[in-house]
């Protein structure tokens, strides 16, 4: 091997590195994020009650950017997310509280899966198989589903069983909340699934070329068809999981959700165009936007300026990831 041979295999070494570390970019934020909030707030950040705190408040919307991933790996996404946590979660506490009360808390669990994993068979039919434009479709589901919440009930329902709200607001083991177990082992077990299987093998197929994943023999409109199906049963999981941590299914539920979910898949690395990034950054971007938002609302900063923080860092992430494409394309070019 000549030297310059040599010196082009350690450039090409540096250069898989160099994008190693920025596909996972992420976690140092987050660590470097998570030790300065330490600093402003050193006698109650770095607690164990407020990590617990930040984790469980962390696990609902996890959900939602779980299956906002999910979709974007496709080539796709969804705006009805949030819409969808609310509707299937007022759905579900009046057929608890109202309709069937003496329905057990696995059947309400049964039942707000069945919802949300309904509305995303509606998305994915229409856009898999109608052809309708992923944006229009899921957009006017957002608003649907928003009003057709509200319309249900204007009032919180609360009287839930124990066993429903168990799923969002207990401990499945003595300092372990349910929901952060839920959370952990949700994105495992979709990430496993989209690394070795065939069906997440072809996920990321549609989402870098459908054309040319459809002439190889894959089913194309199935795999979107399944991904919005999977949106809508996570969404429905969040939903469950706001219920829960709130101790009841509020009209609110789920409201200005959206944003948050789409932002954590964003700073995660998920591409917005669809067949690159993974979840492990997908779930680093729920809890750097959690960590933020709980060391904010200690340092008792507005509500609206929180908003505001949490759409400077999805710009943010959107101009940092726009470069890392371009360093990409160019060492690939090289």
């Amino acid at each position: 091997m000549s030297v310059v041979d040599r010196l082009r295999g350690e450039e090409g070494v540096n250069d898989d590195l160099v994008l190693l570390f920025l596909d996972n970019l992420v976690w140092p934020i987050l660590v470097v994020t998570f030790i300065a909030f330490g600093f402003l707030l050193p006698e109650s950040f770095f607690t164990t009650r407020n990590i617990r705190f930040l984790l469980l408040s962390s696990a609902a919307i996890g959900m939602l950017a779980l299956g906002e991933s999910v979709c974007l790996l496709s080539g796709h996404f969804d705006l009805s997310v949030g819409s969808v946590a609310g509707f299937s979660a007022m759905i579900t506490g009046l057929f608890m509280s109202q309709w069937f009360p003496s329905a057990p808390g696995v059947v309400g669990i049964a039942v707000i899966l069945l919802v949300g994993g309904t509305i995303g068979l509606l998305n994915g039919v229409s856009v898999a198989y109608l052809g309708v434009n992923p944006f229009l479709q899921t957009l006017a589901f957002f608003i649907i589903f928003r009003g057709a919440t509200i319309a249900a009930s204007t009032y919180p329902i609360t009287d839930l069983p124990e066993s429903y709200l168990f799923v969002g607001g207990g401990d499945i083991l003595p300092g372990v909340p349910t929901a952060v177990a839920i959370l952990f082992v949700s994105f495992a077990l979709v990430g496993f699934i989209l690394k070795y299987e065939p069906f997440g093998l072809a996920i990321y197929a549609v989402g870098g070329n459908e054309q040319a994943s459809r002439e190889s023999g894959i089913n194309t409109k199935k795999i979107v068809l399944a991904v919005y199906i999977l949106s809508g049963v996570f969404s429905g999981l969040g939903g469950l999981l706001f219920t829960g941590f709130l101790g009841a299914a509020t009209p609110s539920l789920g409201e200005n959700q959206l944003f948050p979910a789409f932002a954590a898949a964003i700073i995660g690395g998920i591409s917005i165009f669809g067949g690159r990034g993974n979840l492990v950054g997908a779930l680093g971007g729920v809890l750097l936007l959690g960590t933020i938002e709980a060391g904010l609302v200690m340092l008792q900063v507005q509500p609206t300026l929180i908003r505001m923080t949490n759409g400077i860092i999805l710009l943010g992430a959107i101009i940092l990831y726009t470069g890392i494409e371009k360093y990409r394309k160019a060492k690939l070019q090289v």
